[in-house]
């Protein structure tokens, strides 16, 4: 007859009738399914004790559902910070914590284990006159970073400024990092006539020129941001290159435009969405500036003021400047630490 073992999944033996038992097999499939892995990006809805998730939303790690929370099984568990915490709140049945630094700090780590991360570099500043826009800063979004006990220091990356001078490039923005985890600075828009973007963790757009070819956009670091775009020679206007951003390029000139500067990307870490690192638009001598990119671009100018500068505390490019303004600053940047309680 069917044998009912210890963990209450049945099975019919070779000597039954299995027309006698049409549940055990469906029963048996059932139980056994509810305890396979679940491969995917996102936690199970609704699920039970002992429930196996391989979370696949970075390098895959082993989670288990104790009743309560997900629990790494790989040989460490959360990491946990004793400094205070900016904020808390429950996803998918997760309790989080988290902290933000939006200048230089020290964060302390008492539980060695695994956290999400997000570090963003500071924004590249846009070039003068028909200058390029700046690069957002490096945008690096982690899950399950390790991280050992100690004190670690986290430095904030300021934003590049703009150009200080008429024909000048901006500068590029400061490195984020903490422990051994960093965001690059954006690269900064060059300045009329004088050259390409400059590499950094996206690419600063490439500058004005009245003689022939464009200029290019900066390189971006890999894995952290975009290129900037590049110029136009176009007579009388000379656009400027748009910045990189997080997620997009920065936008190339046409003849009467500057390019836009490259799109943020969002991220959820704290618990709501939030768009970062957008690149700063190239300015103009004559025509239009770019727009600046989500996620605090700097909108490039066509007249004889300063750029707008990339926002505070987001990785964004500075704009870059008209005729003959100075190009923005770059935004500051940032670093976010999440751990599952």
């Amino acid at each position: 007859m069917a044998v009912t073992p210890v963990y209450a999944i049945p099975y019919v033996e070779s000597s039954d009738l299995v027309a006698n038992y049409p549940g055990v097999s469906e029963s048996l499939a059932e139980q056994v399914e509810d305890k396979l892995p679940t491969y995917s990006a996102t936690a199970p809805s609704s699920p039970s004790v002992g429930q196996v998730w391989i979370d696949s939303s970075g390098s895959p790690i082993g989670k288990v559902w104790d009743g309560s929370a997900w629990t790494i099984f790989s040989g460490a568990g959360a990491a946990n910070f004793s400094d205070t915490a900016t904020g808390t709140y429950t996803d998918g049945g997760i309790n989080y914590k988290y902290i933000i630094y939006t200048g230089t700090g020290t964060l302390t780590i008492t539980a060695a284990g695994f956290a999400d991360l997000l570090i963003i570099g500071g924004g590249g500043g846009g070039g003068s006159r028909s200058g390029g826009g700046g690069g957002a800063g490096g945008y690096l979004s982690l899950n399950n970073a390790y991280f050992v006990t100690g004190t670690h220091t986290v430095v904030v990356g300021g934003g590049g400024l703009g150009s200080v001078g008429v024909n000048e490039n901006g500068y590029t923005g400061v490195a984020s990092r903490v422990y051994q985890f960093y965001g690059d600075g954006g690269g900064a828009g060059g300045g009329y006539n004088t050259a390409k973007g400059f590499d950094g963790g996206s690419g600063g757009g490439g500058a004005g020129i009245s003689s022939a070819g464009p200029f290019l956009g900066g390189t971006a670091t890999s894995g952290q941001g975009n290129n900037g775009g590049q110029s136009s020679s176009a007579a009388a206007n000379f656009p400027a290159g748009g910045g990189g951003g997080a997620n997009a390029a920065g936008g190339n000139a046409t003849a009467t435009v500057g390019g836009v500067g490259g799109a943020g990307e969002s991220s959820s870490i704290t618990g709501s969405s939030v768009t970062r690192g957008g690149g700063g638009g190239g300015g103009a001598f004559g025509g239009t500036g770019g727009a600046g990119g989500s996620g605090g671009g700097g909108a490039g100018v066509s007249t004889n003021t300063t750029a707008t500068s990339g926002t505070a505390n987001t990785g964004g490019g500075g704009g870059g400047g008209g005729t003959p303004g100075l190009g923005g600053a770059g935004g500051s940047g940032v670093v976010i630490i999440r751990v599952m309680v």
